[in-house]
C-alpha cells in the first residue's frame, strides 16, 4: 500500500471501462490482463489512480452495473487473481487503484434475488402489491409484475432489482463487500447512483410532471433520490474506509438538484469526494466555465474538501463531440488540469477521441432499448495501434473483432501514431500532468480572476502561473491581460508575440 492518506485530494483519477480498454486473450472484449499489460502506458500518461468500472460478475445487461456476485470477477474479465496481480503491479508503478461499487441495486441473476422470485427474503428487496407511477431512468415503468402478482422496483433496468436498504442485512452485507474489496489492497471506491438507495417513506407517486420524471444526467427532486437518510449509510462506511492504512478514499456519483445537497454527501464524516457534474455540463463559454467554478470552489469549502473536475465519462458523449471539436476539448482540458482539486480523465480522452454513431443494430445499452437513448458511442473500444481492420490492436494478432466497431478515422489518433508527435493530443496530456505534478501552483490551492474580455477566462494560481482560455471568436493577446511571462504550454499554436487563438487555453508562467 502506498503512503500519504491525502493523496486522493489532488490526484488525476483515470477511468478504465475494462470492456473497451485492452484484450489480452483475445475474444474481442477487454480484461483485467489487459488492463494490466498498459498499466506502464497509464505510469507514463502521469496519473495517480485507476478507476476500474464494474468487473464482477454479471450478466452485462447494463454493462456490468448489474452485480451478480460482488465478490468475484466475471470470468470474461479474468480472475481473483488477475485482479490481485493488477492491483499489486499498479501499485508497484506507484498507481493507486479505486473500484466501482454498486449498491443501489443487483442483478436480478444475484442469488439473493433468484431467493427472492421464489418468495423468500423478499424484505432484501423492494415489493408490493400494486406499482406506484415511478418511472425507470431507463424509460416506462420502474416496476416489474411477477407470475404472482406482486411488482419489484427497479429505477434502471428490468435486469437491476432496487435493494431495499431499510433492512440491516442489506447494510451488513455492503459492509462485508467493501472490507473484501479494502482487504484485497484497493485504494478506494466509485459509488454509484450515491443518491439513491434510500427512499421517501411510504413510496409516493411522483405526481404529474412534463416529460421524464427523471434522467441519468439530470437533477430533478424525486422522492427516490437524495433522501436525508442515505447520509445515514455513508456515516456508517466512513469509519470503515478509516481503519485501514494509506488514504482509502470513496467519491460519490450523485446527481443532485443544487451543488448544496452534493455538499452533502462530502465530509469527514462521509465521503471524501463526490463528482462536480456541473462542469462536464457547462457550455464552452468562459461565463458558464467561470460560474460552475466559482460555485463549485465555494460549496466545497464549506465542507473542508477539494472539488472534483470531470469533463466525460462512460455515461456521457465524448466532449469533443459535445463541443464540436478537438481544438476546443483540448482547450477544456488545459482548464479543468489547472483548477484547484481532483481531476477525473475517461478512458481515450487524451487521445482526442470523439463519439461514435454505432449501428443501431450493435447497440447494447438498455436505455436504447428502452428509451432510444444510447451510451454506446462513448464505450468503443480503444485505438492503440495499426488500422481498424485489425481492432487498432485492441487485442494480440489474431484476435476477434472488438466488440464494438471502431471508426477507420481513428487511425490518426491511436497511441502509436500520436507517441513521437509533439503537437499530439496524447502528449499535450502528457505534457500538462507532467507540469501539474511538478508546478508548486497547480494541485492543491486556490485561484483569482483576471480582468479580462467577456470571452476570455484569465486565472492566477499561486506561485506564479496564469491560465488563460479564449473562447471567443478573435484572438487575444497575453499582454493585453497584463502577462508577459513564458508561455509553459498551450492547447493550440500561440504566436511568438503571445497571441492567443479562439478555442485554446495557455499556462503562462508568472
Amino acid at each position: 500500500m502506498l503512503d500519504n492518506a491525502d493523496w486522493w485530494r489532488d490526484a488525476v483519477v483515470y477511468q478504465v471501462y475494462p470492456r473497451s480498454f485492452a484484450d489480452s486473450d483475445g475474444d474481442g472484449t477487454g480484461d483485467l490482463g489487459g488492463v494490466r499489460q498498459r498499466l506502464p502506458y497509464l505510469a507514463g500518461l502521469g496519473v495517480d489512480a485507476l478507476w476500474l468500472s464494474p468487473f464482477y460478475t454479471s450478466p452485462l445487461a447494463d454493462g456490468g452495473y448489474d452485480v451478480a456476485d460482488y465478490r468475484d470477477v466475471d470470468p470474461r474479465f479474468g480472475s481473483l487473481a488477475d485482479f490481485d496481480a493488477l492491483v499489486a503491479e499498479a501499485h508497484t508503478l506507484g498507481l493507486r487503484v479505486i473500484v466501482d461499487l454498486v449498491p443501489n441495486h443487483t442483478s436480478s441473476e444475484h442469488p439473493w434475488f433468484q431467493e427472492a422470485l421464489q418468495g423468500v427474503n423478499r424484505e432484501r428487496y423492494i415489493f408490493r402489491d400494486a406499482p406506484n407511477d415511478w418511472e425507470s431512468i431507463f424509460g416506462g415503468s420502474a416496476w416489474t409484475r411477477l407470475p404472482d402478482g406482486s411488482w419489484y422496483l427497479h429505477l434502471f433496468a428490468p435486469e437491476q432489482p432496487d435493494l431495499n436498504w431499510e433492512n440491516p442485512e442489506v447494510r451488513e452485507e455492503f459492509h462485508a463487500v467493501l472490507r473484501f474489496w479494502l482487504d484485497r489492497g484497493v485504494d478506494g471506491f466509485r459509488v454509484d447512483v450515491a443518491h439513491g438507495m434510500i427512499k421517501a417513506p411510504g413510496l409516493p407517486d411522483v405526481g404529474p410532471k412534463e416529460g421524464r420524471q427523471a434522467e441519468m444526467l439530470g437533477d430533478e427532486t424525486v422522492p427516490y433520490f437524495d433522501q436525508d437518510r442515505v447520509h445515514e449509510i455513508y456515516r456508517e462506511w466512513r469509519p470503515i474506509l478509516d481503519s485501514y492504512p494509506g488514504g482509502r478514499m470513496a467519491v460519490a456519483e450523485a446527481w443532485v438538484a443544487t451543488p448544496e445537497r452534493l455538499a452533502r454527501y462530502v465530509g469527514p464524516d462521509e465521503l471524501h469526494q463526490a463528482f462536480n457534474f456541473e462542469f462536464m455540463m457547462a457550455d464552452f463559454e468562459a461565463k458558464s466555465f467561470r460560474e460552475v467554478i466559482d460555485k463549485s470552489l465555494a460549496e466545497a469549502a464549506v465542507v473542508g474538501a477539494p472539488t472534483t473536475w470531470v469533463l466525460s465519462n462512460h455515461d456521457k458523449p465524448r466532449h469533443v463531440t459535445r463541443y464540436g471539436s478537438l481544438a476546443r476539448a483540448r482547450a477544456a482540458s488545459l482548464l479543468m488540469l489547472a483548477l484547484p482539486g481532483s481531476a477525473y480523465l475517461y478512458q481515450g480522452e487524451e487521445l482526442g477521441l470523439d463519439e461514435v454513431d454505432v449501428p443501431d443494430h450493435l447497440k447494447e445499452d438498455p436505455a436504447w432499448l428502452r428509451s432510444g437513448e444510447s451510451r454506446d458511442g462513448c464505450r468503443v473500444p480503444l485505438p492503440w495501434s495499426g488500422t481498424a481492420a485489425d481492432g487498432f490492436g485492441f487485442g494480440p494478432s489474431g484476435s476477434a473483432a472488438p466488440w464494438l466497431p471502431q471508426p477507420g478515422h481513428w487511425a490518426a489518433l491511436t497511441a502509436e501514431a500520436q507517441q513521437d508527435d509533439p503537437s499530439s493530443t496524447l502528449n499535450l496530456y502528457r505534457e500538462a500532468l507532467r507540469i501539474r505534478r511538478a508546478h508548486p501552483a497547480l494541485g492543491l490551492g486556490t485561484l483569482s480572476w483576471l480582468a479580462a474580455p467577456k470571452d476570455v477566462l484569465a486565472l492566477v494560481r499561486e506561485p506564479g502561473l496564469a491560465v488563460v482560455l479564449n473562447a471567443g471568436d478573435v484572438p487575444v493577446r497575453l499582454r493585453d491581460l497584463g502577462l508577459e511571462g513564458e508561455v509553459l504550454l498551450a492547447s493550440g499554436p500561440v504566436t511568438e508575440d503571445g497571441e492567443v487563438p479562439p478555442d485554446t487555453t495557455v499556462w503562462v508562467q508568472g
